[in-house]
């Protein structure tokens, strides 16, 4: 015997055309959900929700030397965002960044750490050159394996990073370690010539930030007017149709994951020729991963990566001073940054597609 019913359920249907105006509002109302829920979750745990909100969003901005590191931050996040951003809209999804990141290091530190005498103003672009040439490298083992072998391009290189955090490792424990670091698990601090000069004195903004920010503007006529980035994004919207009109697959995650690997690896060099000084177990800070926010809370536009880049930095910094002065948890931080991820791709989904509900019948089976 069959019995059949029939119930109203909740369709996800694609709008024709999505408004401007939801997209742009689609990031602050994410922050303010995002907000409400992690302020929600600081009362659970006993903390004082205001103080919380103080030091986290407010205090950044109220001092210059609080904003000139929300700066130093936002340079290596906004690297990162960019090239990342421009795989997503081909949809190649490097979920790596942060292993072609400390490979940027590693390879950027090659040259202080082998020859420590070494001088000249040649010796810190040099380490940026090898530092992109570094993360785009091992990003090319994700692109091997993703034309080559249809391998998942966002397991490979997200275990590619795991592989990257060992091998920084063993050469902080091993061959590259400072023999009078009094056993710490870092390199020789580096020579003057191998820093990245100063760009704003009294502060530790270099000049990698103005480098970052040209890049970014060279990102922005990448995707909207030569006609590779076009072809990157058509790729991305219409697969089938990329192909019947020419459009190489495989060449568009070649380009994809060496574009985004060489950004995360030129972030890394500049990072450890930066404000570090030397090659340490800390480089790894979690960039590769907040810059995947940073790239989706700016829409994957480049200009809005800029933005989304600053507001990051600063919840970077304003964690830090969450941590000490409301005694809140690193995990809290991690918290917000992943709350806020996924506000905004539910927010995103309503601007691209209506609710609508729909009456479905089933039938049961004998």
């Amino acid at each position: 015997m069959r019995a059949s019913f029939a119930a109203i359920l909740p369709t996800l249907v694609r709008r024709e055309r999505a408004s401007l105006t939801a997209t742009l509002l689609a990031p602050p109302v994410a922050l303010g959900v995002a907000t409400i829920l992690n302020l929600g979750l600081y009362v659970l745990m006993g903390r004082d929700p205001v103080a919380v909100f103080y030091a986290m969003l407010l205090e950044p901005f109220l001092s210059w030397a609080s904003f000139s590191e929300v700066m130093l931050k936002t340079g290596p996040l906004l690297l990162i965002a960019q090239g990342l951003a421009i795989g997503f809209r081909a949809k190649v999804f490097n979920i790596g960044a942060e292993g072609q990141f400390i490979l940027g290091a590693i390879f950027a530190s090659a040259i202080p750490v082998w020859f420590p005498q070494a001088t000249g103003q040649w010796i810190w672009p040099l380490m940026l050159f090898l530092g992109a040439l570094g993360g785009a490298s091992w990003a090319s083992l994700t692109a091997f394996w993703r034309v080559r072998l249809n391998a998942n391009e966002i397991l490979v290189s997200l275990m590619l990073s795991l592989v990257a955090a060992q091998l920084l490792n063993y050469l902080l424990l091993g061959p590259w370690k400072d023999p009078n670091g009094f056993n710490f698990p870092q390199s020789v601090m580096f020579q003057y010539d191998a820093m990245v000069p100063i760009l704003i004195s009294g502060t530790r903004i270099n000049v990698s930030l103005l480098l970052t920010i040209v890049l970014s503007m060279v990102a922005w006529i990448f995707m909207q007017k030569s006609f590779t980035g076009y072809k990157l994004q058509v790729g991305g919207l219409a697969p089938r149709a990329a192909g019947y009109a020419g459009f190489n697959e495989g060449r568009a995650i070649w380009l994809s994951l060496l574009i985004g690997g060489c950004a995360a690896g030129l972030a890394g060099a500049a990072e450890v020729a930066g404000p570090l000084g030397q090659l340490q177990r800390s480089i790894s800070t979690g960039y590769g991963y907040a810059a995947i926010i940073v790239a989706y809370l700016g829409g994957l536009h480049p200009i809005g990566i800029v933005v989304s880049a600053l507001f990051m930095a600063a919840l970077y910094i304003g964690g830090d001073n969450a941590m000490v002065s409301a005694n809140l948890p690193i995990a809290a931080v991690r918290v917000f940054q992943g709350s806020l991820l996924v506000a905004y791709l539910i927010a995103l989904a309503f601007v691209r597609y209506r609710l609508e509900w729909r009456l479905s019948a089933y039938r049961s089976q004998p």
